[in-house]
């Protein structure tokens, strides 16, 4: 199968030895497409029976982002995932847990991590990387390189449409023959993969251009649908909610313009007139007690238009003879118009379904930087679930840098394997929140200290406290002591010094 792109690697590391043979395919956790071999079919989704492919849910999703409920919510998610600062980066690269790798591949490792945040200017587009991968559900980077000289890395990554890309799986099978009692089955040899771009869209077929997996940074939120087949947005949960509230404050709208306005009503004796002159007449009373003038916006002039009538006008009935005479009475307004508890139920809604506190949406709110024990639990539900988002943002990091020290033959695929468990991404903090909530950890440990230090050396030993109390770790205990070891050594020297001198002005005397 020809490709487009660059391919790292002779084989693929998915393929399987002969020997080696299983009934399953591989669990499907990127919404790549599988398809049977020799064919590509294309696959629709849809979603409450108005979206028919993943283009049209990508751009409901951009829809409902521009939305303010969602807008403030997704603002909301992606001010504390990312934290800007004019001093440090957004994210960097510990390395302190990885073992077995000299500190020259170390500094070699940083060096292309930040090139990798240089290429995708992530100091100054960070916010919009991480909300469009948010919004979206995936982001795709196509690795650009040049073929000619691969040792020099990663040229430059371009950004493309996730409605224009798609991850397809092939997979071989082979007819096993038929096991006595069973039918006919297959086994799955292997499969290859590729993604597949086209310029106006996937909408149907194969139409478009096959691209080596290599080449194309795929980084997507981690969430199928129900037959794990097609990669969701977090927004997706919030769709019917906000279809209802939309709804909601329509026609509330609509019902308070109806209704708030009282309007008249006219009961016009008609006497024992026919049907068709009893129109007539009420007709021509209307006409005559009714003069309703009209802006003309095209010609700026003002003119009577009687023809219409709106809801909001009056009321004009006939009444047979025998009945009441000619009355004119007045159509109360609607009541209670100044309710809104439906509304605020499925504005609710749909901030809970947007993994947001609802005490952050609401304006009324005001903010206070209260002690670690006031937090809510949503607002420590909120904030694991922003470390989730951003160890699953992480993948687009691994990816990219994984291509550019495979390129730079900095390590092999099995070193990478080994430093990739070991490392991990620190993303930029608050830091005064940081630091706030490091100083009340740090009073309620000393505040304990100071309760217990009678009791050390008869129940519990100055290690146990120091473990169990002040959180100290080996390493740091060790640390700890070294530098006290030295401090007294220091104010020896100081004392022997000021010994010496108090002799010498002594003698001096």
């Amino acid at each position: 199968m020809e490709l487009f792109g660059f391919q790292i690697g002779k084989k693929k590391d998915q393929e399987l030895p002969p020997t080696v043979q299983t009934f399953a395919p591989p669990v499907n956790e990127d919404g790549a497409m599988a398809v049977s071999e020799g064919g590509f079919y294309s696959t629709t989704i849809d979603q409450e029976g108005t979206v028919k492919n993943e283009a049209v849910l990508i751009t409901r999703y951009r829809s409902m982002a521009q939305q303010p409920e969602c807008e403030r919510a997704i603002d909301d998610v992606i001010n504390e995932a990312i934290v800007s600062d004019e001093h440090e980066p957004p994210v960097a690269l510990v390395l302190d847990d990885v073992d077995n790798v000299p500190e020259k591949i170390k500094d070699r490792i940083r060096e292309e991590f930040d090139y990798i945040l240089e290429l995708l200017n992530f100091n100054t587009k960070a916010y919009d990387i991480f909300r469009n991968w948010y919004v979206d559900g995936r982001l795709y980077y196509h690795i650009m390189i040049d073929t000619a000289k691969p040792r020099e890395g990663i040229q430059e990554l371009r950004f493309i449409d996730p409605r224009k890309i798609k991850k397809v799986r092939v997979e071989k099978k082979s007819k096993k023959p038929p096991v006595q009692g069973q039918m006919n089955h297959f086994v799955i040899k292997d499969y290859d993969e590729y993604f597949l771009y086209s310029q106006r869209g996937l909408i149907a077929g194969n139409q478009g251009m096959k691209i080596a997996p290599d080449t194309i940074a795929y980084c997507h939120s981690g969430i199928l649908d129900e037959k794990n087949m097609h990669v969701l947005s977090y927004l997706h949960k919030a769709i019917k909610p906000m279809n209802q509230l939309r709804m909601l404050e329509d026609a509330t709208v609509i019902y308070r313009l109806a209704r708030a306005p009282e309007r008249r009503i006219f009961y016009i004796d008609v006497g024992n007139l026919p049907k068709a002159k009893a129109e007539q007449y009420l007709r021509d009373m209307m006409t005559k007690h009714k003069n309703k003038l009209v802006y003309d916006s095209n010609s700026g002039e003002v003119r009577d238009d009687r023809k219409f009538m709106t809801m909001l006008e009056d009321y004009w009935l006939p009444r047979r003879e025998g009945g009441k005479s000619t009355e004119i009475t007045t159509l109360p307004g609607g009541q209670n118009l100044g309710e809104l508890d439906d509304v605020m139920y499925f504005r609710k809604k749909l901030y809970e379904s947007l993994n947001v506190p609802t005490s952050r949406m609401e304006t009324e709110t005001q903010f206070n930087l209260g002690r670690a024990s006031e937090i809510t639990r949503d607002e420590l539900k909120f904030s694991r679930f922003i470390q989730r988002l951003r160890n699953r943002f992480s993948e687009l990091f691994n990816i990219l840098l994984e291509r550019q020290l495979l390129l730079k033959g900095v390590i092999t695929k099995e070193e990478w394997k080994e430093i990739k468990a070991s490392m991990y991404y620190d993303f930029l903090e608050d830091n005064h929140f940081a630091e706030l909530k490091d100083n009340e950890i740090l009073q309620g440990r000393l505040a304990i200290l100071n309760d217990i230090d009678q009791y050390v050396g008869k129940y519990y030993s100055i290690d146990w406290v120091r473990k169990n109390v002040l959180m100290q770790t080996e390493d740091e205990i060790e640390e700890i002591d070294a530098q006290m070891a030295a401090e007294q050594e220091l104010a020896g020297d100081m004392e022997g010094m000021e010994g010496i001198d108090g002799m010498e002005s002594n003698m001096g005397v």
